[in-house]
């Protein structure tokens, strides 16, 4: 591919974005391109260098604010006329609850979303805790029993503290992992979001 196929393809997959965001990327990446072919690449080896405009397309829709790509959405594509003014002011009563209550139940959706997804890190991380405190406990208590010479009864604290101790530092690198992958999803969620507002329009 090569620059101007490469910033025409780029161009129509950014549509839906504000143009301002729209002419930065393009300068960017075409003086991107410039500088490398400068340096000795071919136009090709140069275009292919700067990253597939999947990866570009969804590192721009994450820079860009959510409210800057609704505002850009709901932006009238030329100037209404009178009647349409006209219709929008006398349908107000009835189009604006909609609107209302739409957003309303998007925004309760991706609340819920958010709050179950992190409810679940939280208790998980909460029965993390719990058998460190297991553990600790039980050998503390196997520790007393010792002292007081209660053999048995300080073994069998001593083997559930060690249980949970073990257990403890399994289910660690898993809290680890499972906080990892909500951070992920959850920026994920955020991206699918923004991307609803950019229209997919990439020539092939």
């Amino acid at each position: 591919m090569n620059k101007l196929d490469f910033l025409n393809a780029l161009q129509d997959a950014l549509s839906g974005l504000p143009q301002e965001d729209i002419n930065e990327r393009l300068m960017f990446y075409s003086e991107m391109i410039d500088d490398r072919m400068e340096e000795g690449l071919s136009e090709e080896e140069a275009v292919a260098g700067v990253g597939s405009i999947d990866d570009i397309v969804s590192q721009t829709v994450a820079d860009v604010p959510i409210t800057k790509l609704v505002k850009e959405r709901v932006k009238p594509s030329r100037s209404l006329r009178g009647g349409e003014i006209a219709l929008l002011i006398l349908g107000f009563p009835l189009w604006f609850p909609l609107l209302i209550a739409g957003v309303a139940v998007i925004f309760s959706l991706v609340i819920s979303l958010y709050a179950v997804l992190w409810s679940l890190i939280i208790s998980l991380w909460a029965v993390e805790v719990s058998l460190w405190a297991c553990a600790l406990a039980g050998i503390a208590v196997a520790v007393m029993f010792f002292i007081k010479g209660n053999v048995l009864p300080a073994l069998a604290m001593l083997g559930i503290g060690l249980f949970s101790a073990g257990l403890s530092i399994l289910l660690f690198f898993g809290c680890v992992a499972a906080t990892k992958g909500a951070a992920v999803l959850t920026k994920k969620i955020a991206l699918g979001i923004k991307k609803m507002f950019v229209r997919k329009e990439r020539t092939k």
